[in-house]
């Protein structure tokens, strides 16, 4: 089922076409700008007449006896206005038969799309080790509804559930578990009160900060110790957010799932590969890409960091190898990124620096979707 204004766009296209005997005419239908005015407008007679030479009342008058002649079912009946305005007024009784229709079947309520497309829809996406807050819901629900909504058009959407299973937080925790007198089973148990105490002591104490720090290197290079006490946060940590998912009805389900740990295998391969473009440059003892397109207040370049001194990879890293699965494994037509205003410039600089070292290409769409945040 079309909108009514497609409907009314393509019957009066048709019979201002006829009249005419030109083959691309659009009517211009508008919603109407006041209530007299009746519910919808055709606007188009103007510019049509102007292309013929001809009176745009003239041509407006014969046009409204075709319209009157044809005595379409949805429209209770036509004015003309002006110079050449075709005031349309809708029929009640089309508007309850349709409204009626739409109440048996609402998935009528969406249009089908013409050109489907393979969609990526990354959303959620919650710092696992600690509970899901009130922005991850706000995210969550956002990126669901337009995952349906693309899905109802007739797109294969593809969801992705990029959370955060790899950064400083795991270290902290692995740390404070190895160094206090908790075991696993007490850790997993009371998680958020294990990462508050956690996060206290990492806040507190620079020197165990370094030494969380220390562990996300040996967790991202693959220490067997490490990864096993790793594994068992993510678990729990993944059972209490599909316990939310499920309570809201969210779509997201484990099969979902493409963590920062998928990418940790590509990392060290987006970085040779900057460095064969001859993107990457070193600052401070951190490896970094510079865009002249991104400056600070200052004037001076906005550095994207891709490896710091320790040797650790940030979000930028894997975001641009996310970018480059999503474009050439998954062959995305779009992918959007339903994540909050404040990573703005973050992706920004990513898309760019993706586009600039090959990552994407022209056959992708990338794109932020970004909403405000909850403050308070």
């Amino acid at each position: 089922m079309h909108t009514l204004k497609r409907t009314l766009t393509d019957f009066i296209g048709a019979e201002l076409a006829t009249l005419t005997g030109l083959d691309e005419v659009n009517p211009n239908v508008i919603t109407a700008s006041k209530p007299e005015f009746g519910d919808y407008q055709a606007n188009g007679v103007m510019g049509i007449a102007k292309r013929l030479g001809r009176n745009p009342r003239e041509l407006g008058t014969e046009l409204l006896a075709r319209l009157n002649a044809a005595a379409n079912p949805l429209v209770s009946h036509y004015e003309l206005a002006g110079p050449g305005f075709i005031n349309i007024h809708l029929a009640g009784d089309a508007l309850r038969d349709r409204a009626n229709e739409l109440l048996v079947e609402p998935r009528l309520l969406v249009l089908q799309t013409e050109s489907p497309q393979t969609i990526v829809v990354d959303y959620s996406s919650p710092n696992l080790a600690k509970e899901m807050h009130v922005g991850h819901l706000r995210g969550t629900i956002i990126g669901d509804s337009i995952a349906r909504i693309l899905e109802r058009q007739g797109n294969r959407v593809i969801r992705q559930n990029h959370v955060g299973d790899w950064g400083t937080q795991f270290g902290m925790l692995i740390t404070f578990m190895r160094e206090s007198s908790a075991e696993a089973g007490v850790a997993l148990a009371d998680l958020e009160g294990f990462y508050r105490a956690a996060k206290q002591r990492f806040d507190a104490d620079s020197e165990f900060a370094d030494r969380a720090r220390e562990s996300v290197v040996k967790l991202q290079g693959g220490d067997p110790e490490y990864l096993e006490a790793w594994q068992a946060f993510i678990s729990t940590s993944l059972t209490h957010c599909q316990a939310v998912y499920d309570k809201l009805n969210v779509t997201l389900s484990m099969t979902d799932l493409k963590a920062e740990s998928f990418y940790n295998p590509q990392l060290e391969g987006v970085v040779t590969r900057l460095e064969n473009t001859g993107l990457l440059k070193d600052s401070d003892g951190a490896r970094c890409v510079f865009l002249d397109e991104f400056v600070g207040k200052d004037g001076e370049p906005l550095p994207v960091i891709i490896q710091k001194t320790d040797g650790g990879y940030l979000y930028a890293t894997t975001d641009l190898a996310a970018v480059d699965y999503r474009c050439h494994e998954l062959k995305a037509d779009r992918s959007l990124y339903v994540v909050d205003a404040r990573q703005s410039l973050h992706f920004q600089q990513v898309f760019a620096v993706a586009a600039a070292a090959g990552f994407s290409d022209e056959a992708i769409s990338l794109e932020h979707i970004s909403y405000g945040t909850m403050m308070g």
